[in-house]
């Protein structure tokens, strides 16, 4: 198995395994080794189904072995791994001792022999194993470290501060909301104030009809005056029409160039999104230009990196060979000059060897001698010192016992605050976690509070109008009532609802009269009473023929669009029913103006077209979605209801684990007392005469054991060193045929040193073009990177002066469209006849 598996062959290398080095036409040398595998219970881990296991081995010449396991092609360290569970290690086969190991065996030093009965019992595997996972696992805690610092020094202070700006920026918003309300304050007084002026207007138009009916007396009274007047009527009105045809020309005319300005405008503003997309376009090619040059660079940069072992390789061998060659020279010209090679590898001549191995012997002589006195000087103090400890055993073995019994103290006042289950860090984890909740709870409700303030007109408040009022027959604001499936589609869905939307959804008409009459209702409010309420909605057919004319992801009903309780779709469909909510304005009049559908269409965008032929749409107010924020709002309520369930669930966990909190500091405290007497006790201990002594004898203990392993290294040297001075004599006897025979063996040495060098020579300087070559191509595509990243940066330059000029083309587009909605044409709503 040794020589199927290991280097252990009789033969310089592996090529040599094959028939002829190969010159034969064989490339291949194949061995096989066969087990039975009958015995299952001591059969390899996963190979128990097999009766016979083989593992082949085989070289090839010119490549690399190969290894099977039942004719599977395997690792290398597969077949070891097999081998090390059957407890064989052929790389350390200790299963098997060889002729002339058995001496070196028994000699063998307490580590060597656990060594190998490890290997021989089949666990050396996974100690192997568990040294390679504990590197990984060091590799691990490093790059966890790297990244807990990172979140520490980086991720954590963004984090603080963007809370700060949130604050901020919550602070602002709820400023912006009361300047809203106050500015609905201020509408509503001028309103007020224009309804004073309206009834003051009446008033006055009653004493103008009084004044009128006095002046047509007076006319009844004048008839001999008409002809005058007709004629004064005559005048005038040719006097209007020569004043109005002139102002008519003249507006004609500034309209004229307001449409040219708009025209010219509008024509910057084009010419300039051409030109950003044409930049866009460029900058597009551009970054995947810098991705190809990128992945290339990547690419060229590991095969440098590849190359580079190769060619460090090469230069080591090359050094490697250039030193053995120098080595051998040199070892060569020593033996011409009549020195050879000493154990410590320095050149000296034989009877130099022969006078610094006598020198070695007598020195090892002289280091045992000292040894041994020490040893016996030792070995006298050492009794010496043991029997004084036997006058102070006894006081000593008392205070010893003090100390135990102490200690037995301490353990028993630990297991009671084991036993306590009281964690101080737990509880503090515990009490930050809730500090956290409690702001994230407080954040949530500052939210809602936002939400909820920025419509006021959804909030529904009342007394009960009698006692024992059931609020249950009140359901809400429609608003409230549903929930949306596709926040896209808030929007359309208000327009639909339109003000229903505000209505209040109850039970029967009878609790919307006792509210109206009773409840001090803080506002007007509409009634939908689920009793009396008439509700239609589109018939299946209907839909269907819309779907077909548009496609189905282009149309679909208002109420399809939400979820709501199945006690509430009479309300929803008096809400929504009759409306089809469309992707796009011209999905809509398709649908809309269609004979076979007839019904009204709302887009996503809130525009409105009605089958009577109106059209209603345009810009809208820059507020968000009524239905959007209700969205945001459930969410918020959800997520608050969630928040305060884990806080009540962690409030009465801290109240279990803080309730045993006396008696743990109790504990704590005489843990604290007995652990400092006990270290008092300890240090008198420590200080006594028989302590001192006892250090004393394991000193000397271990001087004695270092004193003994000193004379047994002096007697090996001195053995090995008079079998040198005995074979150096032999030498010198023969110093001729010697010299002779080591020149011969130098001077071979010293050509296949030369010839290996220069083949490493040859290898690594192919090796330099090549790396050279690879290194101009880097730098060359360094620098197209760094061209295209110029590029792109220029790209973006004029990307962001096109945006400077768009925005100013388009606020003079603004202007001008501005200057054309003074001829009477809003842009904010349009109504037309369609069709």
């Amino acid at each position: 198995m040794c020589f199927h598996l290991t280097t252990q062959v009789r033969a310089t290398n592996l090529q040599e395994l094959v028939y002829k080095n190969g010159q034969a036409g064989i490339t291949k040398a194949t061995v096989s080794i066969k087990f039975d595998n009958t015995d299952k219970a001591e059969s390899p881990l996963g190979y128990e189904q097999y009766d016979e296991i083989t593992i082949t081995r085989q070289v090839v010449v010119g490549g690399r072995n190969k290894y099977a396991i039942n004719g599977v092609n395997v690792q290398n360290n597969r077949v070891q791994d097999l081998f090390r569970s059957v407890k064989l290690n052929v790389n350390n086969p200790h299963f098997l001792i060889m002729q002339g190991r058995i001496t070196k065996v028994l000699n063998m030093k307490p580590p060597e022999i656990l060594s190998m009965i490890e290997e021989a019992a089949g666990t050396r595997l996974y100690e192997c194993k568990k040294q390679v996972a504990q590197k990984t696992i060091e590799k691990k805690d490093a790059k966890l470290k790297e990244i807990n610092d990172i979140l520490e020094e980086e991720i954590n202070p963004t984090m603080n501060k963007l809370k700060e700006e949130r604050s901020t920026y919550l602070e602002y918003q709820k400023v912006e909301r009361e300047y809203e309300h106050l500015s609905k304050f201020c509408i509503a007084f001028k309103f007020v104030s224009a309804q004073e002026s309206c009834k003051k207007a009446v008033t006055d138009e009653q004493e103008v009809q009084e004044g009128i009916s006095t002046v047509r007396a007076q006319i009844e009274k004048g008839h001999t005056d008409i002809g005058t007047l007709e004629e004064q009527i005559v005048e005038l009105q040719h006097q209007r029409d020569t004043e109005t045809g002139g102002q008519l020309t003249a507006l004609e005319g500034k309209l004229e160039e307001d449409v040219k300005v708009e025209a010219k405008a509008l024509a910057a503003v084009k010419g300039i999104k051409d030109s950003v997309k044409a930049e866009e376009k460029k900058k597009k090619q551009l970054q995947k230009s810098l991705a190809d040059d990128r992945t290339a660079l990547q690419q060229k940069e590991t095969e440098m990196g590849q190359l580079k072992t190769v060619f460090d390789s090469l230069r080591e061998a090359d050094e490697q060979q250039a030193a053995a060659l120098a080595a051998a020279q040199k070892r060569f010209q020593a033996i011409s000059s009549g020195m050879f090679s000493g154990d410590d590898g320095e050149d000296a001549t034989l009877a130099q060897q022969l006078m610094n191995a006598k020198a070695a012997i007598a020195d090892s002589e002289s280091a045992r001698k000292q040894a041994d006195m020490k040893l016996k000087h030792t070995r006298q103090e050492l009794n010496k010192r043991r029997t004084a400890m036997k006058k102070t055993e006894a006081e000593y073995k008392r205070d010893s016992k003090q100390l135990e019994t102490m200690e037995a103290e301490v353990a028993r006042i630990e297991k009671a605050i084991g036993q306590l289950q009281y964690d101080e860090k737990q509880i503090a984890e515990l009490e930050e976690e809730r500090r956290a909740l409690r702001q994230e709870i407080n954040r949530v409700r500052e939210k809602l509070d936002v939400l909820e303030s920025r419509y006021p007109q959804l909030a529904l408040d009342y007394r009960d109008p009698e006692r024992d009022f059931d609020r249950r027959t009140v359901r809400g604001v429609v608003g409230k009532l549903f929930n949306l499936k596709d926040v896209n589609t808030a929007t359309a869905l208000e327009v639909t609802a339109g003000g229903r939307l505000y209505n209040v959804v109850v039970d029967t008409e009878v609790v919307g009269k006792k509210l109206l009459e009773r409840g001090q209702l803080q506002k007007r409010v509409t009634f939908i009473p689920l009793n009396k309420i008439s509700s239609s909605c589109i018939d299946q057919r209907t839909i269907q023929h819309a779907e077909r004319m548009v496609g189905k992801e282009n149309v679909q009903t208002a109420l399809s669009c939400i979820k709501h309780d199945p006690q509430l779709t009479k309300a929803m469909e008096w809400v929504f029913g009759n409306t089809l909510i469309c992707r796009d304005l011209d999905t809509a009049k398709k649908v809309a103006f269609d004979p076979h559908v007839q019904r009204r269409a709302v887009t996503l965008d809130g525009d409105v077209v009605d089958p009577a032929g109106t059209l209603t749409g345009g810009s809208r107010a820059a507020r968000g979605s009524v239905l959007a924020e209700l969205h945001a709002l459930a969410g918020a309520q959800k997520r608050l209801g969630m928040l305060e369930a884990h806080l009540a669930k962690l409030e009465e966990k801290l109240a279990h684990l803080t309730q045993n909190a006396d008696r743990y500091a109790q504990l704590k405290q005489q843990q604290e007392l007995k652990q400092h007497e006990l270290g008092l006790v300890r240090d008198r201990l420590a200080q006594t005469t028989h302590a001192q002594l006892q250090a004393e004898v394991e000193q000397m203990e271990a001087q004695i054991v270092e004193l003994e392993e000193t004379q047994q290294k002096c007697v090996s040297l001195e053995t090995e060193q008079r079998g040198r001075v005995t074979h150096l004599e032999e030498q010198m006897r023969d110093q001729k045929a010697v010299r002779e025979r080591e020149l011969k063996a130098a001077e071979g040495e010293v050509k296949a040193c030369k010839a290996k060098a220069e083949a490493t020579r040859k290898a690594w300087q192919e090796r330099q073009q090549e790396e050279e070559q690879m290194r101009l191509e880097i730098a060359d595509l360094g620098t197209s990177v760094q061209t295209t990243e110029e590029q792109i940066a220029a790209a973006e330059t004029a990307l962001a002066q096109y945006a400077e000029r768009l925005t100013e083309a388009e606020t003079e587009l603004t202007e001008a469209k501005g200057t054309g909605s003074c001829w009477g044409i809003p842009e904010s709503t349009m109504v037309g006849w369609c069709g």
